[in-house]
């Protein structure tokens, strides 16, 4: 056969045409020399098409890691059209497998993030094609399969919630069906990474219950749910044995929603040409080399021959994966990402506070990552409808078991009141009760409050508010007579001088009227005697000065005391005149805004 003749006979050779034997594709391949060619690159599509087919139709749980390793050598990256239609039609056709293949997909997702979100995205549409045709059948293979990938890691359980209110809005005996064994498989996730949405399902399915308009089978089932529920989903556990494959930092989770515009990509499960063809392959081996190692192309020729081999080859191969996935996601901040989410689930999940602070130390937080867990407990807080004193607890007992997470939270107590203005008046609330409750215990050093000039210029009306809740929490805690005897003991002035100014009668009255409006006027006594004795103190530094100024001069003092007597006594009673003006005009002012404010 001539070249021509050949190069005719791969063009008009299409997916579904006639079948062309191995050998014969081989040869073919072998008489083209251009492998930049159209008819090159078809070949090897369908080559690759048939080898990821292949490869997906073989896996099972004892060969899952090889199975593994044959995909990564294969083109994923152009090839992702062809493996997530591959297995959705496997996973369709074969259901009990449904675990395996969630497994590939988590191994292959912490490589090819992008594969994962293609077929995530996939599924999601095909279920909501289901659900509007009434197509059951395949409304139970989609949630399954999306079912194991959210136990997996791969899916936020966010679509999980979605699926389950969608099915049970407007219940029918196929919908409850399908929401039954959908929560079969995703009930023991749902349990652990948000039990109040867990329950609410469940307390809808009693609903549907009571209201007994769906038929005894269906009602059956929801009760078998309701007792796999109480057995803890022993029968249907979130990761069967073996295949719990990818570290939990490792993960890379896809968050979609139900109602999101979702682009399926058909394209990429079509023939395309491409011009750069020969260096997208190159680019395609480094990152094989990177994933597999430098030696993986010369061990996997001999890797069905020597069984112990191979497997310690993998066991190798998957240290190498996971040392450089850290790197990875050290560059994209992915590890930051994970910890917040993993931080937020043990807070969630925890009865109560000492619960929560022994799972957070048990997550072995690295140096330098200790803010993100203190303000991750802020933001929590801040989350709540009202101040739960949980988070309260959990801050007091980190902060006095380990000096560092006490730096932490002192310093995210500037950094909070520095943006506290961006924060709603309920989170601000909250932020506020919380950092009261760890100066009241003495969690935190009451240097933090250096942050805090209580002056006209320098608040907001949300720092005011800020401040507000924060004393009015000291003050329940501590009471109002304590507070004042703390914030007026030599060691707290240097600390308070921001919220008690002496600088200036204006900055003191506004202190003062600030308190008295907040109801904690007691706490003033000390600023109103220094405003009372201003004048004397202006009077005394002005003779201090007087009396300097005469001193450097001994024959004019000496001269004309006299005069120099009299001129005191009338810069003072100028001083006294001026001082006794602004209190009039002040009383003046308060008295007609009151009278406004009557009117």
């Amino acid at each position: 056969m001539s070249t021509a003749q050949t190069e005719t006979t791969l063009i008009n050779t299409r997916a579904g045409g006639v079948y062309i034997p191995p050998a014969r594709l081989r040869m073919m391949q072998q008489q083209i020399t251009d492998k930049n060619s159209a008819e090159y690159q078809r070949i090897t599509w369908e080559a690759l098409k048939k080898s990821i087919n292949g490869l997906i139709n073989k896996v099972n749980t004892s060969n899952i890691k090889n199975i593994i390793f044959e995909l990564i050598n294969e083109n994923l990256i152009r090839g992702r059209g062809l493996f997530a239609r591959s297995i959705m039609k496997a996973q369709a056709a074969s259901l009990p497998f449904t675990p395996v293949y969630a497994a590939l997909v988590s191994v292959v997702n912490t490589k090819f993030p992008q594969v994962g979100a293609l077929l995530c995205t996939r599924l999601v549409v095909q279920f909501r094609k289901a659900y509007r045709r009434n197509d059951k059948t395949a409304c139970l293979a989609t949630t399954t399969f999306l079912a194991h990938l959210c136990n997996q890691s791969v899916l936020d359980e966010l679509v999980a919630l979605q699926i389950l209110v969608l099915l049970l809005e407007r219940p029918t005996n196929d919908s409850v069906e399908i929401a039954v064994g959908f929560m079969r498989e995703v009930g023991a996730l749902l349990a652990e990474v948000n039990p109040k949405a867990n329950n609410s399902v469940y307390d809808r399915f009693r609903a549907i219950l009571h209201e007994g308009s769906i038929d005894k089978r269906v009602q059956y089932m929801i009760e078998v749910l309701f007792q796999l529920r109480k057995d803890k989903y022993k029968e249907n556990p979130m990761i069967p044995d073996g295949l719990d494959l990818v570290e939990e930092g490792e993960q890379c989770i896809h968050h979609l929603a139900l109602d999101d515009e979702l682009d399926v990509e058909e394209d990429l499960g079509v023939f395309r040409y491409d011009p750069d063809y020969l260096t997208n392959e190159d680019k395609y081996k480094e990152i094989k080399k990177q994933i597999l190692g430098e030696d993986e192309d010369d061990s996997e020729d001999s890797e069905g021959d020597s069984d112990e081999d191979s497997e310690e080859d993998s066991d190798e191969n998957v240290v190498q994966d996971a040392a450089q996935q850290i790197e990875i996601h050290d560059r994209t901040n992915t590890n930051i990402i994970h910890l917040r989410r993993t931080i937020y689930l043990t807070i969630k999940s925890s009865v109560d506070y000492e619960e929560c602070c022994h799972k957070l130390m048990k997550l072995n937080i690295k140096e330098g990552q200790e803010l993100e867990l203190a303000n991750m407990i802020i933001e929590c807080c801040s989350q709540e409808r009202t101040y739960e004193k949980f988070f309260g607890l959990v801050g007091e007992r980190l902060s006095k078991l380990n000096i560092v997470w006490a730096r932490s939270f002192e310093q995210c107590f500037v950094q909070y009141f520095t943006t506290i203005h961006r924060y709603e008046t309920n989170r601000l609330r909250q932020i506020s009760k919380f950092f009261g409750h760890l100066l009241a215990t003495d969690a935190i050093s009451w240097e933090v409050m250096k942050a805090i000039q209580l002056t006209e210029e320098d608040t907001t009306s949300s720092s005011r508010i800020f401040v507000k809740i924060l004393f009015e929490e000291l003050s329940s805690n501590l009471g109002v007579m304590k507070l004042r005897t703390r914030l007026q003991s030599d060691e707290m002035k240097p600390f308070v001088g921001g919220l008690f100014p002496t600088d200036n009668p204006k900055n003191m009255r506004f202190a003062i009227n600030y308190f008295t409006s907040i109801g904690l006027g007691a706490l003033t006594e000390e600023l109103r005697e220094h405003l009372k004795n201003a004048p004397k103190l202006l009077m005394t530094q002005k003779r201090k000065l007087s009396s300097s100024s005469s001193g450097s001069d001994e024959d004019d003092s000496s001269s004309s005391p006299g005069s120099e007597t009299d001129s005191d006594a009338s810069g003072s009673e100028t001083e006294n005149e001026r001082y006794r003006k602004r209190r009039r005009k002040d009383s003046y002012d308060r008295h007609r805004d009151a009278k406004s404010r009557k009117r």
